[in-house]
Order: structure tokens, then sequence, then C-alpha cells
């Protein structure tokens, strides 16, 4: 059994603020005994405003956060899982970039997110995250953790079944997928996804999210998540506020749930 701790946050354009946020979250999960801490996607800084955001990225300050960060795990002997931070990679272009902090202070495993929210709703909202961002190109796993195999998404990545496959084919025990859902796709989709990716991979899901009204003018869904191998919902935080949140992880559900229904073993490639 492993006990994990999501954070739901509110994040803003102040790094320094969010930072605190998750100071303080790192506290708490340390204090309620959690293995880890996973918190959602843009956890340190979340800002539509480009140019703003990109004057973020290039002060001094803001590299100095990655020490601070693996610091927070090491001092409080409890991973952390980041589920993503803008990285500037200084030709113009950035990456939407997970992090995982081990507490034993080994450098922390990244990933970089693959797909990109290039879409138009219906309320009007308009997102073309490949004007600014890099897609990554590799899929992402580490083992080793107090879950086990632990495979890496961030947020849109959620809507192609076949990172999750490759990720179930890893034989992934959990796979962490941080987001800032809006509203509407949210309203629509959260769940049912993030059920059938649990579904798909035989593994537990663990999705922290973002929250509220932010600072740059955007609304997010929260409910963040965690889904057992077969599709039950185990911890939903709702959408009416943010904070931290425990959740007891039983591993042996997962061989449980491949001998009953074993459909990694059982995939076949479909011809041509």
């Amino acid at each position: 059994m492993a006990k994990i701790a999501l954070l739901q946050m509110t994040s803003g354009v102040d790094p320094q603020a969010n930072f605190d946020v998750i100071a303080d979250a790192m506290e708490q999960a340390q204090a309620g005994g959690a293995e880890v801490l996973f918190t959602p996607e843009m956890s340190l800084l979340l800002d539509r405003n480009r140019t703003r955001a990109a004057e973020t990225l290039q002060s001094s300050d803001y590299s100095g956060f990655l020490p601070r960060l693996a610091k927070l795990a090491t001092r409080g002997q409890t991973d952390l899982a980041i589920g993503s931070m803008p990285i500037a990679l200084g030709d113009g272009k950035w990456v939407n970039r997970a992090h995982y902090f081990p507490a034993d202070g080994r450098d922390p495993v990244t990933y970089d997110k693959i797909h990109m929210f290039d879409v138009e709703l219906s309320t009007g909202e308009t997102w073309r995250e490949s004007a600014t961002y890099e897609p990554g190109r590799a899929v992402q796993t580490l083992a080793g953790t107090p879950l086990g195999m632990l495979g890496f998404t961030i947020c849109y990545d959620l809507r192609f079944p076949a990172l999750f496959e490759a990720l179930g084919t890893a034989r992934c025990d959990a796979i962490s997928v941080p987001a800032a859902f809006t509203v509407p796709t949210g309203q629509a989709h959260w769940h049912v996804m993030l059920r059938a990716r649990a579904i798909e991979a035989s593994a537990f899901v663990i999705a922290a999210a973002q929250f509220g009204t932010h600072e740059d003018g955007r609304e997010t869904y929260g409910h963040s998540l965690v889904v057992d191998p077969w599709g039950e919902v185990l911890l939903d935080m709702g959408g009416d506020g943010a904070g931290i949140a425990f959740c007891d992880i039983d591993l042996d559900r997962i061989a449980d749930v491949r001998q009953q229904l074993p459909s990694l073993a059982n995939k076949r490639k479909i011809p041509n």
C-alpha cells in the first residue's frame, strides 16, 4: 500500500507565490505520510500572456526554482511530481515539461508534453499551444517509484490512446495526468476519459488539476482524480476549491485486475 497526495491549485502569474503553495502542500503531504505529492500542469507559472510569461521565463530567478523544488523533496523525504512548468529552450520556443524529483536527491526525470492543444471551442475560447511550445518527442517512464513503474503524460495527451497504449505496454503501474482542463471540455470528457485510460492501461491514473479563475483570465475545471485499474474513482477533489487530498494506493490491485482481465497480454497487432 502506498499513500499519495494531490495538490489542486489555482496557479497564477507569480512563480514565487505558486512555489509557496507547493511548499506548503509538501509540508502537509509529509505530515500526512504521503510518499509522493502530485501537482497540476503549469504549477509554477500559468500565464496566457506570452509577452509577460516570456519575461518571467527569461529572468534569472526562474531557473533557480528547479533546485528549490528538488530541495522540497529531499527535505521532506517525499517524492515531488511537478505536473509541469514552462521551460524556455533558448530558440524562441518553450516546452511544457513535467519534473519528477526523487526524495533521495537523484536528478529529476523529465517529460515534455507531446500533444499540443490547438483548438477552437464553441464557447469562443481559442488555444494555439503550438505557436509557443515545441512538442515532446519521447514516451517517458520511471521505475522504482513508491508506485512502481510510473508513466508520464500532460493534460491534452489524455485524448490520444496510442500514448497510453505505449505506457500500458511498458507495464506502467501508475500514470500521471496533470492538467489545466477548460471547464466545457472538463464537464464533457474529464471523468470518462480518465476512467477509460486507466482501464486500457490496467493502471492507476493520477490526475492533479488546476481549478478556478486564474490571474490570466482563464477558468479551469478542477476535479483532481485518482482512478484504479478497474476504472473505479478512488478520489475526486471536486470543482469547488483548491487544496490537498490524500489517497491510498493498493498496488496489489494491479495484478488482480490484470489477472481478471488480461487485455495487455491478449493484445494483438491489428493487420493493415
